[in-house]
């Protein structure tokens, strides 16, 4: 017997949950850390389960039995094959005592285009910490571009952006350039010397570069470096929605954090086609658990 829905966004920076109840009552919300299988399929499983605690949590429910909960996850990474096995895998044996009545798994772009078309054709393009463009067309056809991952893609994304801004920051170590306001607030938080900045990025991951991205938007008006960057950052999201949509007839919802500060800059082929989201990936996510339980 399901009585409760859980819908989880978890992606690299962190991990949202919603509780309803089977009617579509809501009853919490929780956060958790990063949950993006590519930083740890044992620690995605362990913020999954704090962000749900937080919403039991929040919801003051008493005697919670996750055997009564059908749990829809949508996730980044789960396009690796290798990690999604890993990860399922990992159920059956760490949790034990979190056995749900239903897990169904997504990608994180899945659920996101779910939610932002309200599970109708449409197409998204989503940059936060990574980027992946995503497409439900009119024949039930999904198509999906981008998304290869840190660091070898996630183009227009905030991991790319603050990937970019430290690279300014070493040319300039190097002479290559001159320190600009963008590279000498890299500086300030990474370090301004050679030794301190190789000790940075051999720390950084994904999530500690993406935390560099609101510099650049802070330091566009004042330093040419930082608004290039920002315009190439559109160009990048611009080449996602064009790959998934060439003859423009779906609309478009950007979406996350950076896709959302980034929207105005999109061509105006992308702004004529261009929707705000009907919901976000942890409304997809609970849409899709709810219609695999029929």
């Amino acid at each position: 017997m399901i009585d409760y829905l859980v819908g989880v966004d978890g992606g690299g920076s962190g991990t949202r949950a919603l509780l309803l109840r089977r009617d579509g009552s809501v009853l919490g919300h929780g956060q958790a850390g990063p949950s993006a299988l590519g930083q740890g399929r044992p620690q995605a499983w362990v913020e999954i389960h704090r962000a749900v605690d937080a919403a039991v949590a929040a919801a003051r429910l008493d005697g919670f039995e996750p055997a009564r909960c059908a749990l829809g996850l949508g996730l980044s990474g789960v396009h690796n094959v290798g990690w999604c096995a890993e990860f399922l895998a990992l159920q059956k044996t760490c949790a034990a005592q979190r056995v749900y009545g239903r897990v169904e798994l997504f990608t994180d772009a899945f659920a996101t285009l779910t939610g932002a078309h309200a599970g109708r054709p449409g197409a998204i393009v989503v940059a936060g910490t990574g980027s992946v463009g995503e497409a439900l067309c009119e024949d039930g056809t999904r198509l999906s571009v981008g998304g290869w991952g840190f660091p070898v893609g996630d183009e227009g994304s905030g991991a790319w952006l603050g990937q970019h801004a430290v690279q300014l920051a070493h040319w300039a170590v190097d002479g290559r350039l001159p320190g600009g306001p963008l590279v000498h607030a890299v500086w300030d938080l990474c370090g301004d010397t050679r030794d301190k900045l190789l000790a940075w990025c051999e720390a950084a991951g994904q999530f500690a570069y993406a935390r560099l991205a609101p510099l650049v938007f802070e330091h566009e008006a004042c330093d040419l470096a930082a608004a290039q960057l920002l315009q190439r950052a559109a160009q990048a999201l611009d080449a996602l929605a064009l790959a998934l949509d060439a003859g423009q007839r779906l609309p478009l919802a950007v979406c996350g954090s950076i896709g959302q500060r980034l929207a105005p800059r999109l061509s105006p082929a992308c702004q004529t086609r261009r929707v705000e989201p009907a919901g976000n990936a942890v409304d997809g996510a609970i849409h899709l658990v709810r219609r695999a339980l029929g």
